[in-house]
């Protein structure tokens, strides 16, 4: 087994590689900057559909506001989409171009827009058609944020521009700048419609979907619900944020799914697409990628040594609300032979009995949007219309997750309880125990303490700290524990937890960048965004990450010193 994880490390500069695709990372940080319109919406369909499992029918004008809400946000998703996508690609762009030379973002997202509307809408007697201005265009949303982030950047390397006297005002010249990359990209847009036009006889955003619906189709059978489920977990087995990977590649299936669900149920049919985003969040990540919703209370419950029952005390909590990087990395999970098998088998698992209870035992599949953190069974049980059958099923997931896991745990604590027995017999083990510091000494005064912290640290110049990862779970518990340990000592050092792609517009307020480890891959733009201003960026291992966030004075301490060297 050590043989076969060496052999899958090997690559895991490519898979870092892949990780930081450009195009990859604009759409999954263009649907994080969406998804505030996306779960707004979802509060109002929740509103509007729930009442009727219980049998409550709302006045038809009180529904009738709840759907229109809805629809007018979720039904514009990929308008949305197409200005989040081509900022997140521009931004990316921008950061790669020559010294002194700079993109208008407003300018791509108008632009994007505008070759969006060009894709996807078709005119009908008294206005247009908008079925693939929601989640049905996304395909298109996607094709047009590339197409107008590439001939900004072209337009800017090849100075492709109208240029203006120098007496007029910049603002002025500013306009005239990108009339041709704006122009350049609708009417690309507007090409590639017009063929589709022509030789198609229909709209590119149909054309679109009828080429993808064999892919889509392919990949909501057992086979693609597997290979996906096992894919996140296997890049995250390397260290690596599976999802980043892999939910770009479905990214439009997965929402796109969810309301043709929904539709399906308002018509009296089935909720029969599994491949939601519910799926992503709740059955192939249950508890975290992996399927760890149970690891850490078999870490309690059943094992011997003090490693995994500690690991299993601090990370039960953590897990439940689905963020399981502490388990991951203080176990370890990631690259230990031990868990290859289950962190794999477990999410495939997982995705064929799901599929099983909607295809066999007629389940309904998720037909709502809910937060990612959601506890995993609560989300399964709301996203899929409050079914009876939602709560077999997450009992029947959950106890298949323990059986998988149930025999490499005890391997693995079998041999943790080995190494802890020996270190304990071992004379230069054993250790004197730390002199009791008295009640005087331990109540430190605060100019004491002030004194006692480096010199670049004082009251004069705070030290103000971003702690960045994925979506600020893990982030946030690394920036209490400096919060924490800065109020014991008495330093003035603030640290403030963000989502990667939220950092952009405050990275200035700061002089040091922490990275979790989920954001490895992302180092290299953090470091040019955080280089023009000075910024010190510094990445953590999995391991001194996670202990991190559990040791407060540690964790001041490890910000202050890496922001003097």
């Amino acid at each position: 087994m050590n043989a076969i994880i060496g052999f899958i490390e090997k690559g895991k500069p490519f898979f870092n590689k892949l990780a930081g695709n450009a195009y990859l990372q604009a759409i999954r940080d263009g649907f994080l900057a969406a998804m505030p319109a996306i779960l707004f919406s979802s509060i109002f369909i929740l509103c509007a559909a729930l009442p009727e499992v219980f049998g409550i029918v709302l006045p038809e004008a009180v529904s009738g506001w709840l759907w229109r809400v809805y629809n007018l946000s979720m039904g514009i998703v990929g308008i949305l989409v197409a200005a989040t996508t081509a900022r997140a690609l521009g931004e990316n762009f921008q950061r790669r171009l020559p010294k002194g030379m700079t993109m208008n973002v407003v300018s791509i997202m108008l632009a994007s827009i505008s070759g969006f509307l060009m894709l996807a809408v078709t005119e009908i007697d008294g206005g247009i058609d908008v079925t693939y201005l929601g989640t049905k265009g996304l395909l298109c949303s996607f094709i047009s944020a590339f197409i107008t982030a590439n001939m900004y950047r072209f337009c800017t390397l090849k100075n492709i521009t109208i240029k203006m006297p120098p007496e007029v005002p910049g603002v002025i010249s500013n306009v005239f700048k990108n009339v041709f990359p704006f122009s350049f990209s609708v009417l690309c847009c507007v090409a590639i419609d017009f063929v589709s036009t022509q030789f198609f006889g229909v709209r590119f955003a149909e054309s679109l979907i009828t080429l993808f619906s064999p892919l889509f189709s392919a990949a909501d059978s057992y086979f693609g619900l597997g290979l996906i489920a096992g894919a996140m977990a296997f890049f995250w087995f390397l260290g690596i944020h599976g999802p980043s990977i892999v939910e770009p590649a479905v990214a439009a299936a997965i929402y796109a799914n969810v309301e043709a669900n929904l539709m399906l149920v308002q018509n009296g049919e089935q909720a029969s697409h599994a491949l939601t985003v519910g799926f992503n969040n709740f059955i192939a990540c249950l508890g975290g990628t992996g399927c760890t919703l149970v690891v850490p209370f078999l870490f309690m419950w059943i094992c011997k040594s003090r490693q995994l029952k500690a690991v299993g005390k601090a990370s039960f909590l953590p897990v439940i609300f689905n963020v399981n990087e502490p388990i991951l990395f203080a176990a370890p999970i990631v690259l230990n032979p031990y868990f290859f098998v289950p962190f794999l088998l477990a999410p495939i698992a997982n995705a064929v009995l799901f599929k099983f209870f909607i295809d066999v035992l007629n389940m309904n599949s998720f037909i709502y949007v809910l937060p990612w953190a959601t506890p995993a069974p609560v989300g399964l049980f709301l996203g899929t219309g409050m079914a009876p059958m939602a709560l077999l099923c997450a009992v029947v997931l959950i106890a298949v997750d323990a059986l998988i896991y149930i025999p490499f745990v005890k391997a693995y604590d079998s041999n943790l309880v080995a190494e802890e027995a020996f270190k304990a017999s071992a004379p230069e083990s054993r250790e004197e125990p730390a002199p009791v510091q008295s009640a005087a000494a331990a109540r430190q005064e605060p100019a004491q303490a002030a004194a006692e912290a480096p010199a670049s640290v004082s009251e004069d110049k705070p030290l103000n700290v971003l702690v960045l990862c994925v979506g600020a779970g893990t982030s946030a518990m690394f920036a209490n524990a400096v919060n924490k340990g800065a109020e014991e000592k008495h330093l003035p050092v603030k640290a403030q937890a963000e989502a990667f792609g939220s950092h952009t517009g405050i990275l200035d307020e700061f002089q040091l960048v922490v990275l979790s480890p989920q954001v490895q891959s992302r180092y290299d733009e953090i470091k040019s965004d955080a280089d023009r201003y000075g910024i010190k960026v510094v990445k953590t291992k999995g391991a001194q990450y996670i202990g991190l966030t559990r040791d407060p004075a540690g964790a001041v301490n490890f910000v202050v010193r890496e922001s003097q060297e």
